[in-house]
C-alpha cells in the first residue's frame, strides 16, 4: 500500500511540475511579482498532493521585504515554507549542482552561497540586499544544516554576514539593508504521521540529515503516509534594529528555540520556557544508518 501511495504521489508530482516549469521560467524573465507568487501556489498544490497538512500561527508580512529565519529539519521544509508565503531561499552552492532539484531551485530564484570562499560573502550580501530592496521574502536556514526534528542546532553567526553586513561593508549604500526590511522567525515542527502523534523516537523519520541519501529518504517518507506540521511565525522586527549579525543571530535563535520547545511539548504559548543551546562540539544525532533501519 505504501509503495502504491509513493508511486502515485511521484507520478502526480512530475505531471504537475514538468509542464509548469516553462511557465515559471517565463515569469522569472517577464514578471518579478508573478515569479514570487507562482511558486507559492505551486507548492500549496505539492503539499496537498503529498498529504502535508499545515497549522500556521501568525503570518509573514506581505507589505514589506522580509528576512525569514527558520529552523531546518528536512527537504520537505522547502515545499512547506513555500506553501506558507511567497519566498525564495538561501542555499549552499552544492544544491545548484543537484540533478532536477537545481532547476527547481533556480526557478524559485534561490540565492546560492559558497561557504568555502570567504570572499563570496560580499557577493551574496549584494544579492540578498538587492532582493530585499526589491520586496522579496528571503528564507535563511540559520543552523547551516538540517536536524532530526527534536532540537534546534546552534545557529551559525557566519551565515548572517550576508544578511546583516558590517557598517563598514554597507557604508557605500550598495549593500545596505532595505530601509523597511524586517526580520521574522519561523519555527516548524512535524507533529503527526498518518494522524498519529510523532514522539521523540519517531520524529527523526521525517528528518533528512547526516549522510542520508535523498532519493531513498524521500521514497520512504512518501510511503509512510500524510503528515501534519505546525508552524509559528514571529512578529516582524526591523532589520536595522540589530547592531550586527551576532545580535540578529541571538534574537532569532532564542525565539525559534523557545517556540520549537513549546510546540514539541504542547506547552501553551504564554508558558515560560528555559532553553539551553547545545554546544556545537557536543551535539549528537542518530546516525543515518539507524534511521534507514527504522524506515524498513
Amino acid at each position: 500500500m505504501g509503495t502504491l501511495r509513493a508511486a502515485s504521489i511521484l507520478t502526480g508530482f512530475f505531471a504537475l511540475t514538468v509542464p509548469l516549469m516553462p511557465v515559471q521560467a517565463a515569469l522569472v524573465r517577464l514578471s518579478s511579482a508573478g515569479a514570487r507568487r507562482f511558486p507559492h501556489w505551486y507548492h500549496r498544490q505539492v503539499c496537498r498532493l503529498i498529504g502535508v497538512r499545515l497549522t500556521i500561527e501568525g503570518r509573514v508580512a506581505a507589505d514589506r521585504p522580509v528576512l525569514l529565519i527558520s529552523n531546518h529539519t528536512s527537504w520537505l521544509d522547502i515545499p512547506v515554507l513555500s506553501a506558507v508565503a511567497p519566498v525564495s531561499f538561501v542555499a549552499k552552492k552544492e544544491v545548484g549542482r543537484w540533478p532536477f532539484v537545481s532547476s527547481l531551485a533556480r526557478l524559485q530564484r534561490t540565492v546560492f552561497v559558497d561557504r568555502e570562499r570567504r570572499s563570496a560573502v560580499g557577493e551574496t550580501t549584494g544579492e540578498i540586499m538587492a532582493r530585499l530592496a526589491d520586496g522579496d521574502t528571503i528564507v535563511l536556514f540559520a543552523e547551516g544544516t538540517s536536524s532530526d526534528g527534536n532540537r534546534v542546532l546552534p545557529f551559525k553567526t557566519s551565515l548572517f554576514a550576508a544578511a546583516k553586513p558590517t557598517a563598514k561593508a554597507g557604508a557605500s549604500g550598495e549593500d545596505a539593508p532595505a530601509k523597511d526590511a524586517v526580520v521574522q522567525t519561523l519555527s516548524l515542527v512535524y507533529t503527526r504521521l498518518h494522524g498519529v502523534p510523532l514522539n521523540r523516537s519517531a520524529r527523526p523519520l521525517v528528518g533528512w540529515f547526516g549522510d542520508m541519501e535523498m532519493q531513498s529518504h524521500a521514497w520512504a517518507l512518501l510511503k509512510a503516509g500524510p503528515l501534519d506540521v505546525r508552524i509559528r511565525i514571529g512578529e516582524p522586527v526591523p532589520l536595522a534594529e540589530f547592531a550586527d549579525r551576532k545580535a540578529l543571530a541571538r534574537h532569532s535563535e532564542a525565539e525559534i528555540r523557545t517556540n520549537v520547545v513549546r510546540m514539541l511539548r504542547s506547552y501553551p504559548e504564554d508558558a515560560e520556557i528555559q532553553t539551553i543551546a547545545p554546544a556545537a562540539e557536543k551535539r549528537t544525532r542518530p546516525t543515518a544508518a539507524r534511521e534507514r533501519a527504522l524506515f524498513r
